[in-house]
């Protein structure tokens, strides 16, 4: 049985709404009244309310008084205000008071009842309405995924899924192995169109999307030779859905100028994708032309160590004079420098900024127990990054960025994806340590299991030796030593990792905004 909804009524009048408390009852209501805000006060110290209606104009406290008092008490109760007025000083004062709604008299019974249903039932009417309507699109949307063909459909799915993620995760979780489902089917046909579609984009004549070593060349020098500066952010191991839950947060400062999805190539690594991002080449490529700027797996020192070096190299390939900066940003200290340094990095044609929270995020969820509880679902996770963009350095970055004439580009180098599903490897001491895909010699596996590259010069990738070659994991499947199997499985089973092939990790979101000023 439904638990009943207990109102407090307060008006000095309260006689005159007898009419609306009766309706309330016999709607299945509980309401108490109070005729002035002291006696209200009293009765919220020793009971509990869902819900209160407070009259503004009272003698003794008045409603803006009492509405004060309740929520120095009970700051979390929804207050309705109920006024004569339709002054706008009194109106911006109480919402500025956080009270949950505000109806000015004579009030009917449909407005009293859309108000309570607003506050009080509003997550159970998002839930049925969310879920509903959800059922209804999932059968089109499981047809749409067995017969898409092209990249753009995939994209296009892609973004309805996540649409419908964020829906869903306002109601009550009633849908959530439903939408896991899914997912997972979606993740199961991208990747039989990855396997059959990726080296032929890399060495075939036939229409490709837009991926890592093109989006200098394709989007960032468009920009520039169109006179603008570029302040170039590369928020590491980013989604599209956490995007879509940040770019809230921009709304209000920035217009989207453009917003699409690109491919990440594999693997979906820092290493390898976001070299490519900076230099405008493939892997093999950089290794071959700028040896110093590549380390292989095995090699000591950061992957990315030279990624200010590959931006330098990009222009000098095409005979751009056009002047760089580079910042990494890896916690607090470091975006503070860069705020401080921002008018002098300005000065260039492109300021590019890496901002690692993200990345760090997914790996101390693997590290931390206490991480992994706060990140414990999809909506956590996004949830926690929101949590970090709020008060980071970056939403610092682009409230100083807006009184500057400067275009904004926001991307990353690879998503993440939840994995679940251990999958067996055996190798060489010299086997790389990636979680999502491996590369080595005498590498041994199940080929039905995993996208395998046996010719690394296809893929256009490093080849340390003769006989290397990688694989890469799909789905939520992970890699796993038959050596001490089960601690490995256990350690790293639902953690967040990247490297392989999935929508969460391969379809990554590339975004250009301008200052609304």
């Amino acid at each position: 049985m439904a638990k009943q909804i207990k109102i407090l009524w307060v008006d000095d009048e309260i006689d005159l709404l007898k009419s609306h408390v009766i309706y309330l009852t016999e709607k299945g209501f509980e309401v108490e009244t109070a005729t002035n805000g002291q006696d209200a006060l009293d009765m919220i110290e020793s009971e509990f309310y869902d819900l209160i209606f407070l009259d503004e104009n009272m003698p003794g406290l008045s409603g803006l008084q009492t509405l004060t008092r309740i929520k120095e008490m009970r700051p979390e109760w929804p207050v309705i205000m109920i006024t004569k007025s339709e002054e706008e000083n009194i109106m911006e004062e109480a919402i500025g008071r956080k009270i949950a709604d505000y109806l000015i008299k004579p009030v009917n019974p449909t407005q009293i009842l859309s108000s309570i249903k607003k506050n009080i039932d509003k997550r159970r009417l998002i839930t049925e309405t969310t879920t509903s309507t959800y059922q209804s699109e999932f059968s089109q949307i499981s047809l749409k995924i067995n017969d898409s063909f092209t990249f753009d459909d995939w994209v296009n799915i892609y973004k309805k899924l996540s649409y419908w993620e964020l829906e869903l995760q306002e109601g009550e979780d009633t849908m959530d192995e439903v939408m896991l489902m899914q997912k997972t089917q979606a993740n199961h046909a991208f990747t039989k169109f990855i396997k059959k579609n990726y080296l032929d984009w890399l060495n075939a004549d036939v229409e490709s999307p837009l991926m890592s070593h093109q989006l200098m060349k394709d989007k960032i020098l468009p920009l520039l030779e169109d006179g603008h500066k570029v302040v170039y952010i590369v928020i590491d191991n980013f989604r599209y859905d956490q995007w879509e839950v940040l770019k809230r947060d921009m709304a209000e400062d920035y217009i989207t100028e453009e917003e699409n999805i690109y491919c990440s190539i594999l693997p979906t690594s820092t290493q390898y994708a976001r070299n490519s991002l900076f230099s405008g080449l493939m892997p093999a490529q950089i290794k071959k032309m700028y040896p110093e700027y590549w380390l292989e797996e095995d090699d000591e020192g950061g992957k990315n160590q030279f990624e200010d070096k590959l931006i330098g190299t990009f222009f000098q390939r095409f005979r751009k004079p056009y002047t760089h900066t580079y910042r990494k940003i890896l916690n607090h200290e470091y975006g503070k420098k860069l705020l401080d340094q921002l008018p002098e990095l300005l000065k260039n044609d492109l300021v590019a900024v890496v901002y690692n929270f993200v990345d760090m995020l997914s790996h101390a969820r693997t590290e931390v127990k206490m991480i992994k509880e706060l990140a414990a679902n999809e909506a956590a996770y996004r949830s926690l990054t929101h949590s970090w963009f709020s008060h980071s350095s970056l939403k610092e970055l682009l409230l100083r960025l807006k009184k500057e004439d400067v275009k904004i580009v926001i991307t990353t180098d690879h998503g993440t994806i939840r994995v679940q599903d251990p999958i067996k490897v055996i190798g060489d001491k010299n086997i790389s340590l990636n979680l999502r895909y491996k590369q080595g010699k005498n590498l041994r596996y199940n080929a039905k299991e995993v996208f395998e590259v046996k010719d690394p010069d296809k893929a256009m990738l490093p080849k340390p030796n003769l006989s290397t070659s990688y694989i890469f994991a799909t789905c939520t499947d992970f890699f796993a030593y038959p050596n001490n199997y089960n601690h490995y499985v256990s350690y790293y089973k639902d953690t967040f990792q990247h490297g392989g092939i999935s929508l969460e990790e391969m379809l990554i979101p590339f975004v250009v905004l301008q200052s609304r000023k």
